[in-house]
């Protein structure tokens, strides 16, 4: 955690995971669709956008203060028995942890993804769990697709919604004004803006102490996680 606080405050940049922030719950609300596109067309393309390995080497090369951080997720299936909170609109679930690229057996963020179409087909939503045994799905993304079969009780807790909205070729969301709550390193509220591309993600995260002044995260430039092959 030491590490993670340092990369932090050497960024000036809240390092945050599309379904929820490493540092609150909060809720993404979706600015206005320019195009009609099916609505599970939709959940599709958030969850292929999600999928696979992404990371901010590319940041990291042009500026030695920026961390390289990797964010790995792969589709998960549900046992019979557990239950999806929208199973009439087929959800798709996911797994998604981020870690320091030099410490990939250390991931200081982990989650489950339920994305699902809402607000009659117009939104996408993307709500996250925190799993109820961590340490059990440590690079779960590695084992065959086979054995990525979680139970409602591995889900875990739900932490927060995110909604998003195809705006062109991307899904764009950002918090609401009032900001969302939290408790970490001074904050008590955040704010954020995500744009999904297809080529990987940009976050805005900000922390603001009880008198409203930013106490962390980004000033003016994004943070830029990058679609990566192996």
């Amino acid at each position: 955690m030491k590490t993670v606080t340092k990369i932090f405050q050497n960024c000036g940049l809240g390092i945050v995971l599309l379904g929820a922030s490493l540092l609150s719950n909060y809720t993404l609300v979706a600015v206005a669709q320019d195009k009609a596109v099916p609505s599970q067309q939709q959940v599709e393309e958030v969850a292929q956008r999600l999928e696979g390995i992404m990371d901010t080497s590319a940041r990291a090369r042009v500026n030695p203060k920026a961390a390289n951080v990797r964010m790995t997720a792969c589709r998960i299936s549900l046992n019979e028995n557990a239950q999806a909170t929208n199973k009439s609109n087929n959800p798709i679930f996911l797994y998604q942890e981020q870690a320091l690229s030099s410490e990939l057996n250390k991931p200081y963020r982990q989650r489950f993804l339920e994305i699902s179409s809402v607000n009659n087909g117009r939104t996408v939503r993307s709500l996250s769990y925190k799993p109820a045994n961590v340490q059990s799905v440590i690079n779960l993304c590695n084992k065959p697709v086979s054995e990525r079969v979680v139970t409602s009780t591995d889900l875990g807790k739900p932490v927060c919604s995110v909604y998003l909205t195809r705006s062109g070729e991307n899904y764009i969301g950002v918090t609401p004004n009032e900001g969302c709550p939290a408790n970490f390193r001074g904050a008590v509220k955040i704010t954020n803006t995500v744009v999904l591309s297809k080529t990987g993600m940009n976050t805005w995260d900000r922390g603001f102490d009880a008198n409203g002044k930013q106490v962390w995260g980004a000033k003016g430039e994004s943070y830029e996680f990058r679609k990566i092959t192996q």
